[in-house]
């Protein structure tokens, strides 16, 4: 009984050991406050253990291995759905189909400039490529801050962290967020963005209003559009691709995303119980009907990047 004891205690008290120390690993991370950049910047070759997925996820089948490239998500030209009365009412089923069927779809022709688009891309890039003593003064975790950066939201609760910096900028709280809050090096593009992302959110959300029936301003009068959320998302590319990801596997807890993806692409969603690519498409938008806004018990799952093999930005908007 004796040596049983014994032996338990040990593996017990390796286990205590091994969360110890990688609780100490992941607090010398975070408090470089450089995040995954600094550590590109520091010239790793080998990826800390912090950011290596657990044994039983790196068994699984690589899902690029099984990826339906074939299949197109529904693209939705949104052209002239103001001014003609038949062009709306085929995009309101074209929508309302996509959603039901898919719960993504693009769009083109959204009233967001190309130029705009691309210019909030290089934003995102300059924000997080920019001199770490200056990209340091947003740093932190603190969920009340309107403009903040970090590394993994969930950096201390998952099972690995994830190969990303994200600059986060909240609107959910009305009257606390100012243009003055937002990085010099980004400010007036951001807001440009923002300004056209917010109408572009608002139309969807007519358009959605007048799919499920209703009238076309119930989901904005219901505050479905009142808190915003924009984030910039950075993968720098990954010495170790194969050990780690930029996300892993989830859900938006919105109502709506708006996403837009550089030139490299990277996401990916669950159609049919099998991992469908979204490449992208110049000029396009990508929507992905949050859970808020979709039935109890049926949700589409999605992740991007899978692997980070080369530098890629996105920026997202959530209602």
């Amino acid at each position: 009984m004796s040596i049983i004891d014994n032996t338990t205690k040990l593996q017990l008290q390796a286990e205590i050991d091994e969360c110890l120390d990688r609780l100490r690993e992941l607090e010398a991370f975070d408090n470089t406050k450089a995040g995954v950049k600094g550590l590109v910047d520091a010239g790793v070759i080998k990826i800390p253990k912090i950011f290596v997925r657990p044994l039983d996820e790196l068994s699984q089948k690589n899902p690029n291995s099984c990826l339906r490239r074939n299949v197109q998500v529904p693209v939705i030209d949104l052209g002239g759905i103001g001014s003609c009365v038949k062009k709306r009412k085929e995009v309101v089923d074209e929508i309302k189909l996509a959603s039901m069927t898919w719960g993504f779809f693009q769009v083109v022709n959204h009233g967001i400039p190309v130029q705009l688009m691309d210019q909030m891309i290089d934003g995102v890039r300059k924000f997080h490529e920019q001199d770490l003593e200056l990209k340091k003064e947003y740093y932190s975790h603190d969920h009340m801050k309107t403009v903040r950066y970090d590394s993994s939201i969930d950096l201390y609760r998952s099972r690995f962290a994830k190969w990303r910096d994200t600059l986060n900028i909240s609107l959910l709280v009305p009257g606390k967020f100012h243009p003055d809050h937002l990085p010099p090096i980004c400010r007036d593009i951001t807001m440009n963005y923002m300004n056209e992302a917010t109408k572009l959110g608002d139309s969807l959300f007519d358009l959605l209003s007048e799919a499920l029936g209703l009238q076309i301003d119930q989901l904005r009068s219901m505050e479905c559009a009142s808190g915003r959320k924009f984030v910039g998302h950075y993968y720098p590319a990954c010495p170790e691709p194969e050990l780690t990801l930029g996300a892993n596997k989830h859900t938006d807890p919105s109502f709506l995303t708006i996403l837009l993806q550089d030139s490299i692409g990277g996401l990916q969603f669950l159609h049919d119980n099998q991992w469908t690519d979204i490449p992208p498409l110049a000029g396009s938008l990508v929507v992905n009907i949050g859970d808020l806004l979709q039935d109890q018990g049926y949700q589409w799952r999605h992740f991007s990047p899978v692997w980070l093999n080369q530098t890629k930005y996105t920026v997202q908007s959530k209602s």
